[in-house]
């Protein structure tokens, strides 16, 4: 099952961090916060990832293909054909990392419309953002999602009000998703998605399509939208203040996501 990552917005909000990197590359610690989020997959058994790339790709595409340099100690022999001789493992040997250039200005739906053929003829994959984590359980969250039948589930969690809110029936199916409501007092969208591959039926390749407005509401209108709940930590990093705090939380052992 592959794991789809939305690596490719601008991330305005967080520049004053970080003006030469993309937001999935500012780092919690020693690693950029989309190595923390696919460490936390792989923790599950899942290290298939497709990644949606855009701003700034370049910086996402040398640090996973220099890794292996990064991330061993090794000798390097120079010279007219130089050798280098590594000296240690790392725990991510096995990840398979498609990236997948999805367009600079693209909007989110037409992101994950352009990797449909990455997905392959699996019958469900997941999908989350490049800037937020969280201890959701992801081996319950695809057993909820095989267990309703729907095309879609996402992870519904208790945040800030600025996010979009969803409305929740009694059998955990959304009933109304309002991308950016004005006071906001319920669970709102965590992002955590579990797909069918009939949500391709959903997208199209325009770049101003977004996935949260007409193809969550096409799906709500066609009860095919479910929510996981989930009551723990779950924190993106869209500002200074969420950047500083992630930071102390991983520096003081306090990090609930970093279960490897």
């Amino acid at each position: 099952m592959k794991t789809v990552i939305l690596c490719g917005g601008y991330g305005t909000r967080i520049r004053d961090v970080a003006e030469n990197l993309p937001k999935p590359m500012i780092p919690i610690g020693n690693y950029p916060i989309l190595w923390h989020i696919m460490k936390y997959y792989a923790a599950f058994g899942h290290n298939d990832f497709v990644l949606c790339l855009g701003y700034k790709s370049e910086a996402i595409k040398d640090f996973f293909f220099n890794y292996e340099t990064h991330a061993s100690d090794f000798t390097l022999k120079l010279g007219e054909k130089n050798s280098v001789i590594r000296h240690n493992k790392h725990a991510e040997e096995g990840w398979t990392i498609t990236m997948a250039e999805t367009g600079l200005n693209t909007m989110t739906g037409a992101r994950v419309k352009r990797i449909q053929k990455y997905i392959g003829n699996d019958d469900i994959f997941m999908l989350t953002y490049g800037d937020g984590v969280g201890n959701i359980d992801i081996k319950k969250l695809v057993k909820f999602h095989r267990s309703h039948g729907k095309i879609a589930t996402l992870t519904g969690v208790y945040p800030p009000g600025r996010f979009g809110e969803l409305v929740i029936g009694n059998e955990n199916n959304v009933l109304g998703f309002n991308e950016k409501p004005q006071v906001s007092g319920g669970r709102i969208n965590g992002g955590f998605f579990v797909f069918n591959r009939e949500v391709f039926d959903y997208l199209n390749d325009d770049k101003n399509l977004v996935l949260e407005q007409e193809p969550m509401r096409k799906l709500v209108e066609n009860q095919q939208l479910m929510v996981f709940e989930h009551n723990g930590f779950w924190q993106p990093m869209d500002t200074y203040r969420e950047y500083s705090l992630l930071n102390n939380l991983y520096s003081e052992n306090k990090a609930q996501w970093k279960i490897w």
